[in-house]
């Protein structure tokens, strides 16, 4: 247990039988009436975010996540296998857990898993990954550096936006929040 006093980004949250993360917080004192929390969550699992806010001081239950580092060994099926870098001991996590960070992830990548009582919740990827491009329609002449973009497939299969200049088989690095292209590797 913890008060709304002690909230901080990252945290996770046990309320109404569910587990919500804390993605931001504020401590607000009104000059008139009692001091407040106004937080937004995201429920862990299905990805949902609501604002909610609390009385300061009020006790809100809070979950043990046991955050892991892991490296992606393969896909079997719909599971993604993980292995534990400590122990060697191998993880399957379901597509649906995996979500969108299947767009950014490579075989032998290191990743964080996120478990709560032995049960991934999500899967951590670092800020930033660095890609091959497999293939993008060539520049056109006159094409510039600054200006347009067009789209490129990377080695996940997913697409990006990346500028006019770049050509197949070029390592580029994306970011992994967004799927913003950063720049050349």
């Amino acid at each position: 247990m913890a008060t709304t006093n002690d909230l901080k980004n990252g945290m996770v949250l046990k309320l109404d039988s569910q587990l919500w993360s804390v993605v931001e917080f504020q401590h607000v004192k009104p000059g008139k009436g009692p001091a407040f929390v106004r937080t937004k969550l995201k429920n862990v699992l299905s990805g949902k975010t609501v604002d909610k806010t609390f009385n300061a001081g009020v006790k809100v239950e809070t979950a043990t996540v046991d955050r892991r580092d892991m490296q992606y060994s393969y896909l079997d099926g719909d599971m993604y296998v993980f292995m534990d870098t400590s122990t060697w001991e191998q993880t399957n996590v379901t597509s649906e857990v995996v979500g969108d960070a299947k767009d950014f992830m490579l075989e032998g990548q290191d990743v964080i898993v996120a478990f709560h009582e032995g049960t991934p919740l999500y899967i951590e990827l670092p800020a930033s990954v660095v890609l091959e491009i497999t293939f993008t329609e060539p520049g056109l002449q006159g094409d510039r550096s600054s200006g347009g973009t067009k789209p490129a497939t990377v080695e996940t299969g997913h697409e990006i936006q990346v500028p006019l200049f770049l050509e197949q088989g070029t390592k580029v690095k994306v970011d992994t929040r967004s799927g913003d292209y950063l720049g050349r590797a």
